[in-house]
């Protein structure tokens, strides 16, 4: 099974089923066998969207995701904190956070170059350091297209 970076936007949308997002990604995720992949900086962002927008039930629910392997959270790497520092510096002008400098590092390290994004403005302008763009596979959402 193919690996496929997990950005936050989609994991709460598939876990918020009041997201209008929510049918998109159920679509994508029932329609396509990929095993996703993410970091704690975006679990941690997910558990605070959750918790705010849905309450309990669906931050407890990522947490039963991840701890059933269904979301697999990459541990972090002793040179993880320089390597973000400058994504950050690099990304200084663009609106990345640490959840978005994680997931470049993290297709960075595996050689995952497709990743699963809501937010296409800012994936399409991001670069590993070694110059590869990420592939976002999640559909544009009608509001999206032009």
């Amino acid at each position: 099974m193919r690996s496929i970076v997990a950005d936050t936007g989609p994991i709460v949308c598939f876990l918020y089923r009041d997201d209008p997002d929510h049918p998109l990604v159920r679509t994508f995720l029932r329609d396509n066998a990929v095993a996703l992949i993410t970091t704690w900086p975006v679990i941690s962002e997910a558990w605070h969207l959750l918790l705010a927008r849905a309450g309990i039930k669906p931050a407890l629910a990522l947490m039963r995701w991840v701890n059933a392997g269904g979301l697999r959270v990459s541990a972090p790497h002793e040179d993880d904190p320089g390597a973000l520092l400058e994504l950050l510096e690099r990304y200084a002008d663009h609106p990345m956070d640490l959840a978005d400098a994680s997931l470049v590092l993290l297709a960075e390290q595996t050689r995952v170059n497709e990743i699963l994004t809501i937010d296409r403005l800012e994936f399409d302008s991001y670069r590993t350091r070694d110059g590869r763009s990420l592939v976002n596979l999640l559909p544009a959402r009608r509001r999206d297209r032009k």
